[in-house]
């Protein structure tokens, strides 16, 4: 087992955070967690095709960033791993399971399947299937966030954008050039790295030369943050912080949460180069009871408000699977709609 880095420590004594906030946060990590069992689930019954790649385990940084911005208006670049991320930035869970099944309710038509949701309305800017593809697109929409503030003087225009994307990104050129253009230009925007380990069956240490990957930040002169990206607290509290200094003006943060994911790179992955002792010790830190157990000590929730939660988000993902498997094939007739944008 590759000796673990030491991660950071958080004192949740530190955070106030009412009822109201942790029962949101549980209830957003259960949506995922749940969401993607079902979709492991629905992958082995024969309902979903090609690729599929799932997020356990890594919900707080998914839950801790979208949920510490407006969801709805601040934006939201994803990866391949990005079910998840559309869930928390509000996209319903019927409309990205329908996506999944390919049919047209999907959220983007039955065009994209796993690793293409994009919402519009939701301001999620699309999942990439290329390692690093969302940065620079990450940048752009933080671009005209602040072109519209500074330029054409719309007062309203105060979007963050939040662009996921993990370790093996941070070895691509894009990663260097666009945090050079957004440190250059102050850019209303926050680099999440979800740092999970493992770049498909690459581990990180062996692929990079400076595995501390928020430390690249100084080269940029920009803010960079080491997380334990299993405590939704401690992410919630880095993020909240980085989309203050976004929306002041100060621009970007870099953000390296230290996470794993629970299942292999996806659904096809034999997953047999991790070590049981190396998944053991990640499998006990998971977000979800760590963040349940916090409530409870703190006498914010009762494990019967955490189980009616839990069944709750299980109707919601039961409904999905049934609007999933009851919607229309997209019709062969528009198989060229959507190519260009005529749609307005």
């Amino acid at each position: 087992m590759v000796q673990e880095r030491t991660l950071p420590t958080f004192n949740a004594t530190t955070t106030q955070i009412t009822k109201e906030e942790g029962l949101r946060l549980y209830e957003d990590m259960t949506l995922g967690r749940l969401f993607e069992d079902k979709c492991a689930e629905m992958y082995y019954r024969g309902k979903m095709f090609g690729f599929v790649h799932l997020y356990n385990g890594q919900e707080a940084v998914s839950t801790g960033v979208i949920q510490a911005m407006r969801p709805g208006e601040d934006f939201v670049a994803s990866t391949y791993r990005d079910h998840v991320h559309a869930l928390s930035a509000g996209v319903p869970a019927k409309e990205v399971m329908a996506e999944l099944f390919g049919k047209a309710t999907g959220c983007s038509k039955g065009r994209g399947g796993s690793m293409h949701m994009f919402s519009a309305k939701h301001r999620l800017l699309g999942g990439y299937a290329f390692v690093a593809e969302g940065i620079p697109v990450a940048a752009g929409a933080a671009f005209q966030s602040k072109y519209r503030r500074e330029v054409l003087k719309d007062e309203t225009a105060d979007q963050v954008t939040a662009c996921f994307f993990g370790d093996g990104a941070a070895n691509n050129g894009q990663f260097f050039e666009t945090l050079n253009m957004a440190a250059l230009w102050k850019l209303p925007i926050i680099f999440v790295v979800e740092n999970n380990k493992w770049a498909i069956g690459m581990a990180h240490e062996r692929a990079t030369s400076q595995p501390e990957i928020y430390k690249k930040a100084s080269v940029f002169n920009m803010v960079g943050v080491e997380v334990d990206g299993m405590d939704v607290l401690a992410v919630h509290t880095v993020a909240q912080e980085a989309v203050a200094r976004a929306r002041k003006g100060e621009g970007p943060t870099l953000i390296e949460a230290l996470t794993y994911r629970f299942r292999g790179h996806s659904l096809a992955d034999p997953d047999e180069l991790r070590s049981k002792d190396e998944k053991e010790f990640w499998f006990s830190r998971d977000p979800i009871k760590k963040l349940g157990a916090y409530l409870v000590e703190q006498n914010l929730a009762d494990e019967d408000e955490l189980k009616a939660i839990e069944r709750k988000i299980q109707d919601v993902i039961d409904d999905a699977v049934k609007f999933a498997e009851s919607s229309p094939e997209p019709n062969p007739s528009e198989l060229y709609r959507f190519v260009f944008a005529e749609d307005e």
